[in-house]
């Protein structure tokens, strides 16, 4: 008898479909944590494959800082009305309005740790116990500390030293009443499996992956798109780049490459090359060696 083998591909989406279930199995109220970029894209992607035909049993949770890119927000609606799913909107503007978080100021403020807040908030007002995410143990160092399942206590942060051990995947998503989980269903998976996936899929993503001519600044290392958000120094000039983004956060903190990759075969190409990683162009990273894990630590994604 001739033996069955699996494409990498089709490995990577099978355990991550495994999780999806499981997810849906062991808690009573999970969401997607659904940002627009394309992690978040292809866990809901990956979601729909899991419980076809049925519609994706779960909402999907955006947290909105007030400075996405349009692109991004646009994207978003568009998908909720095509998978007929709820969406919830968590505001980092309302927190801000309500005196929960302290806006930034100066040069290079950022709205990005102001999600801690507002994420934690939305997780206890709608008594979600699991927020399933698209963090990949490739991106960064503290994300490769991450398991499957990701246990929060009831203050919502993260301990990487009180997580429970998966041996042979075998999942524990058992809690305390105020305590949750966060789920990577793609936490194996590296930039490079991600865009082959979107590749054979034809799953849609937002135009600013692809290169476009687009108003930017040179800061901190990286071409910053221009926008209302953005506080120009004396010394900066507005230049017209033919750029892409890698990842996409804030409008004001997510730093574009230039590039002639326009489509997803040139994409795939250009990251084949690459040394540095796909977050090496967010300044909120650049802040300090440990930047992400302080972050997560408090409630991060």
């Amino acid at each position: 008898m001739s033996k069955y083998y699996l494409n990498y591909l089709d490995e990577l989406e099978s355990e991550a479909i495994y999780i999806l279930r499981e997810v849906w199995a062991q808690f009573q109220n999970p969401v997607i944590l659904f940002s627009g970029g394309k992690d978040s894209i292809l866990v809901t992607h990956l979601a729909k494959k899991a419980f076809y035909p049925s519609k994706i049993p779960f909402p999907l949770l955006h947290v909105d800082t007030g400075h996405n890119f349009p692109e991004t927000i646009q994207f978003r609606d568009d998908l909720i009305k095509e998978l007929g799913v709820q969406l919830i909107v968590g505001s980092v503007q309302e927190s801000i309005d309500t005196g929960r978080v302290a806006e930034e100021r100066g040069k290079n403020a950022t709205r990005n740790a102001l999600q801690i807040t507002t994420l934690l908030d939305a997780i206890e007002n709608n008594k979600i116990d699991c927020a399933i995410g698209g963090g990949r143990r490739d991106e960064e160092k503290a994300r490769a500390k991450e398991r499957f399942f990701s246990h929060r206590d009831d203050f919502g942060q993260w301990d990487p030293k009180n997580q429970r051990p998966e041996l042979w995947n075998l999942l524990n998503g058992k809690h305390f009443e105020g305590e949750h989980f966060r789920a990577f269903p793609i936490s194996n998976w590296t930039e490079m499996d991600v865009w082959n996936y979107i590749k054979r899929e034809g799953i849609k993503i937002p135009s600013l992956y692809l290169a476009h001519e687009r108003e930017v600044i040179w800061r901190n290392g990286s071409w910053i798109p221009v926008s209302e958000h953005l506080k120009l120094e004396e010394n900066e000039k507005v230049e017209t780049k033919k750029i892409r983004f890698r990842t996409l956060g804030d409008i004001t903190i997510t730093g574009g490459i230039e590039s002639d990759a326009d489509t997803l075969e040139k994409i795939v190409a250009e990251v084949a090359a690459m040394k540095q990683t796909e977050r090496g162009n967010r300044s909120d990273d650049k802040r300090s060696e440990t930047a992400m894990e302080d972050r997560k630590r408090q409630g991060y994604f």
